[in-house]
């Protein structure tokens, strides 16, 4: 089981509209001239000036956390279910592929719900570095505050986007691995298999996680949205009714693929930095 958020803690200020530094007028691939705002290294070094090092790995407890009972309950789950009962000659039919995707994902949605609480607490221990707050500094703490102020249902905010994004992605992966599989390798595309197959493999994954990755914005930002934050409220985000009342906002402010990006990140057409709110507006 492996987790495909992108949750540590320059990416989370980010998602949430958060930009302590300005942009500064810097060249692209093709050389010319654009509005670029600061990426990964900057933010680094502005995050370990103000808390030291030690502020890099803010949410570390909770994360390795979630990876360790994410990995044992992932392969629990797929114990449960026994091994596909799929014959080898009939590898690359289309029923293998919907009942081992089907089987894959019911262990990773059950290692999602169990592990969306830490997740959750990662996020918000991450994000309270924009107002400087101290609420969510241990584990235990944070389970504690989190039960006080919004009982059982605050551990699982932003849980539903979060599913749907990994399902698309799985499914979208593994259909696509399909069709390249049966309808170009196996019409006599003259190339080493073995290595074909892996390329394509990632490359496919890449592409699933981009297609779904408003999914995990959505997510993220529910998941700190009106949790007495300054990073989960106004100015940086709404009060959202729901994740569909995000959705919809992000998509009418044009934000659906904020913070996709950690190193060639420019200012976005129609929008401007505003110094006194660390945003852009």
């Amino acid at each position: 089981y492996e987790e495909k958020e992108r949750d540590h803690k320059l990416g989370s200020g980010i998602m949430v509209g958060y930009e302590p530094l300005p942009p500064t007028i810097g060249r692209n691939i093709f050389g010319r001239q654009v509005c670029q705002l600061p990426g990964l290294f900057c933010y680094a070094q502005h995050i370990a000036s103000i808390d030291g090092r030690r502020g890099l790995f803010t949410g570390l407890t909770p994360r390795l956390c979630s990876g360790v009972l994410g990995t044992v309950v992932h392969g629990k789950v797929l114990q449960e279910l026994g091994p596909g009962n799929v014959q080898k000659e009939v590898s690359s039919s289309f029923d293998r592929v919907i009942k081992e995707t089907t089987r894959e994902m019911i262990a990773r949605s059950a290692a999602t719900l169990i592990t969306h609480p830490f997740h959750v607490i990662t996020l918000r221990s991450m994000v309270q570095f924009i107002g400087r707050e101290s609420k969510y500094c241990g584990l235990c703490d944070s389970m504690v505050t989190i039960y006080q102020e919004e009982g059982i249902l605050g551990f699982f905010a932003g849980l539903v986007p979060r599913l749907l994004g990994d399902i698309i992605s799985l499914w979208l992966c593994n259909s696509l691995a399909y069709l390249v599989n049966t309808y170009a390798l196996d019409s006599g595309v003259g190339c080493d298999l073995g290595e074909m197959c892996r390329y394509l493999f990632t490359i496919l994954q890449f592409f699933a996680s981009m297609l779904t990755y408003p999914f995990v914005l959505v997510s993220n930002l529910m998941a700190v949205n009106n949790c007495g934050l300054a990073g989960g409220s106004p100015p940086f985000a709404p009060i959202y009714t729901s994740w569909l009342d995000c959705w919809c906002s992000l998509q009418k402010e044009g934000n659906m693929s904020r913070g996709n990006s950690l190193f060639f990140r420019k200012v976005p057409f129609g929008k401007t930095y505003c110094c006194d709110l660390r945003m852009l507006i």
